[in-house]
């Protein structure tokens, strides 16, 4: 018969064994001084930002050489916080994964009694051991599991939304310092041309060939593009900040970066099959997000339907008595949780309530969906008509600009024509610059609606997803 001393050892060794396999805490502070340190020393020129780029089949830009937007992409996918906070609530709910699989731990409890007050005894100790081991029933890991999983499933579609949102947000931003830029240039050439006028009407005024009304004139309009030209270097620095915090970096992390915007001067036609929207429509993140949301909502309904059967744990015990007969007595336990006052009628109730919401939510977001679609593709195809009238009207003013400047250089024009012809040439380029922003604009919004791998890779979007950036770290 093993003593009682011996009997608590070995429970003690026990609970050591099981406490070794713990987890312990690390504590990991924040400090916002080393996290704004950390922000100001993002550089595009960073190393492992550069392999990150090689990994995913980009060639990083050489020291000097342009960024386009496809590398700019993968660079704000490697910085954006945006995207690391949306990986981490991934991370949680795979993490939530692991708990709804665990099975439920039994509990060991020991009680042990000293009793002197019996004459003759051997041993005064009373040793009753009792374990509890909880049985579910109904099938209520399975159903956690599914709830966990489809709960997993709706965050990873939130980030590949999350990965086309920072994609949309660079490109709006590149896009802007691509016009604020194109605008200053012609609106410097503007202003030259316009000077010169007002000297050359100066000049006129003078010599009594014309009245300083038209002089004023001149000078009214000289000023209101000099007003314009220094809005616009407004514009290009903001522009820039914008483009630095679309990219996760301070704007002095873009000082010195040589910028492509060839893929801004671009208008596919890809984009507007009716296969592509066909697609989008099952397949853009939010659509299967709110769909593995709904089913989410059928597995939390189905863990409430378990939970109505009776709860079970059984409980074998065993005592050991030292005082008369020094014996064994062996118990075997069986507890269960009657459902006399209720039957999870009210968390059934709210389950079947949150799975019609989690389908009206899917039918609003594909309704959401198709209108979004649509109205791109009519915006894309207006903006590309408008464009295409704009074009032709420059081409009309570049012509028209030749023939003033060899009727001036053959001594048929005055050089005010030519500087009035200037004017009105640039004037255009200006209406036809807007046309085409307006329609990269609407490609844009046109590229965001469908979510077509011809825009941005499978492969971008799964590096965005599995592969944790310096924010993660």
């Amino acid at each position: 018969m093993m003593s009682i001393t011996r009997r608590l050892r070995l429970s003690g060794v026990m609970l050591f064994g099981l406490a070794s396999g713990c987890a312990h805490f690390v504590p990991r502070p924040l400090s916002p001084q080393r996290s704004i340190a950390a922000f100001r020393a993002r550089s595009l020129q960073d190393p492992h930002l550069r392999a990150f780029l090689a990994a995913n089949h980009v060639p990083p830009p050489n020291p000097g050489g342009a960024w386009g937007l496809r590398a700019l992409t993968l660079a704000a996918i490697y910085y954006q916080p945006a995207l690391a906070e949306a990986r981490a609530r991934l991370l949680a709910a795979q993490a939530a994964q692991i708990t709804a699989a665990e099975r439920p731990n039994p509990s060991l409890a020991m009680g042990p009694g000293y009793d002197r007050g019996v004459p003759g005894v051997p041993s005064p100790w009373i040793v009753p051991i009792a374990l509890d081991w909880p049985v579910e029933t109904g099938g209520r890991r399975g159903d956690r599991m599914a709830l966990a999983f489809h709960e997993a499933a709706a965050l990873r579609w939130d980030l590949i939304g999350t990965v086309w949102r920072v994609r949309s947000r660079l490109r709006v931003a590149l896009l802007g310092l691509y016009a604020a830029q194109r605008f200053a240039r012609l609106l410097a050439r503007e202003t030259t041309a316009l000077k010169r006028s007002v000297a050359l009407l100066q000049g006129q005024f003078s010599a009594g060939s014309v009245s300083s009304y038209e002089v004023t004139q001149a000078r009214i309009a000289l000023d209101h593009a000099i007003l314009a030209r220094q809005a616009a270097a407004g514009q290009v620095r903001e522009a820039r900040i914008e483009l630095a915090g679309a990219l996760g970096v301070s704007h002095r992390a873009l000082s010195g970066v040589r910028l492509s915007f060839a893929k801004l001067e671009t208008f596919p036609r890809e984009l507007t099959r009716p296969q592509i929207r066909r697609r989008a429509l099952i397949d853009r993140a939010d659509v299967r997000g709110a769909l593995e949301q709904y089913a989410a909502s059928q597995s939390a309904l189905q863990l409430q339907i378990a939970r109505q059967w009776p709860h079970a744990e059984l409980g074998p015990g065993f005592t050991w008595n030292g005082q008369l007969a020094r014996d064994s007595e062996w118990q075997l336990g069986l507890r269960l949780t009657l459902p006399l006052l209720n039957h999870n009628q009210g968390p059934i109730a709210e389950a079947r309530a949150q799975r019609r919401l989690a389908a009206a939510h899917f039918l609003s977001v594909q309704a959401g969906a198709i209108h979004e679609i649509d109205a791109a593709l009519a915006a894309y195809g207006s903006s590309l008509r408008q464009l295409a009238t704009a074009d032709s009207l420059l081409r009309a003013l570049k012509r028209r600009l030749r023939a003033v400047r060899s009727r001036v250089a053959a001594g048929e024009s005055q050089p005010l024509d030519l500087s009035d012809a200037e004017v009105a040439f640039d004037t255009g380029a200006r209406a036809a610059l807007r046309a085409q922003v307006e329609a990269q604009q609407a490609l844009g919004r046109l590229e965001n609606a469908v979510q077509s791998p011809l825009t941005l890779a499978a492969s971008t979007v799964r590096a965005a997803q599995n592969t944790p950036s310096r924010v993660d770290q």
